[in-house]
C-alpha cells in the first residue's frame, strides 16, 4: 500500500538493518490488544501469508474469503486483507481472550509491526513507526523481532513480490481496457491466492513459479 507521507511524519527518522537494535520489543503485548482493532483494512495479506495461514490452519485460502477475509482494491490490484469483526470490530482471529490464535502462523505486516519496510533503490530496510503503538517496549534486534525463517530467502522474495505489484499497478493504472484490467486482476489473485499450495513443500519455490506465470503475462 502506497503512503504519500514523509519519514518523519510516521518514524523516528532511522531505518534499519536486521542486525539493528529498535524499540520494538512490545513483551508479547501483556493486556493489550490495541493494533488488531479498528484496522479496518489495512493488514493487506501476501502470498506467504496464504501459505502459512492455509498451513496453520488446515483450510484452503479461499475457504478464509468473506468469514475471516476480505477482498479490497489496493493501488489498482485486487488484494486479501484480514477482515474485521462486525460486533467487536477487531481482527477475525482474534479470540475473546484478546489474544492472537494464529500468532504462530500471523501475516507478515502483523509480524513486522510496529516495523515498516522502506523500499528504495531496489531493496529495503526497516522503520519504526511512531504513533502507533503505545505499549511499553524496549530494544530488540530486528531479525529477531521478526523471527522469520531463512531471512535471504525470506527479502527475495518480498522484493519480487513488491516489484511484481508494482508493475501491475501501473498497467492498470495506465491502461483504460476494461477486459485487460479484469483479467490481470484475476490472474493474479487466482494465481496468487485462490490456487491451493502445497503446505507440506517449500513456499519460496512455489511463489517463484507463480511469479514466473504473472511476470511473462505482465511483460506481453
Amino acid at each position: 500500500m502506497k503512503r504519500f507521507v514523509s519519514m518523519e511524519e510516521i518514524s523516528d527518522g532511522r531505518l534499519y538493518n536486521l542486525n539493528d537494535m529498535v524499540k520494538a520489543d512490545c513483551h508479547d503485548c501483556v493486556g493489550c490488544s490495541k493494533c488488531c482493532h479498528d484496522m479496518v483494512d489495512t493488514i493487506i495479506l501476501s502470498p506467504i501469508d496464504a501459505y502459512y495461514l492455509s498451513k496453520g490452519l488446515g483450510r484452503p485460502f479461499r475457504e478464509l474469503i468473506e468469514k475471516e477475509v476480505a477482498l479490497r482494491v489496493v493501488d489498482g490490484v485486487i488484494l486479501p486483507n484480514m477482515k474485521m469483526t462486525a460486533d467487536r470490530n477487531c481482527c477475525a482471529f482474534l479470540d475473546e481472550q484478546g489474544r492472537c490464535s494464529i500468532h504462530p502462523f500471523r501475516p507478515d505486516l502483523c509480524r513486522l509491526f510496529p516495523l515498516g519496510r522502506y523500499y528504495e533503490n531496489g531493496d529495503f530496510r526497516y522503520f519504526l513507526q511512531t504513533g502507533q503503538c503505545d505499549h511499553p517496549r524496549t530494544k530488540v534486534k530486528v531479525g529477531k523481532w521478526i523471527d522469520t525463517p531463512d531471512p535471504a530467502a525470506h527479502r527475495e522474495y518480498v522484493l519480487r513480490w513488491h516489484d511484481l505489484l508494482k508493475r501491475a499497478e501501473e498497467i492498470l493504472e495506465n491502461s483504460e481496457d476494461e477486459e485487460l484490467n479484469h483479467n490481470l486482476n484475476m490472474a493474479v489473485l487466482n494465481v496468487f491466492y485462490m490456487t491451493p499450495y502445497r503446505t507440506d513443500e517449500d513456499f519460496y519455490e512455489q511463489f517463484a513459479l507463480r511469479a514466473e506465470k504473472i511476470e511473462s503475462v505482465i511483460r506481453e
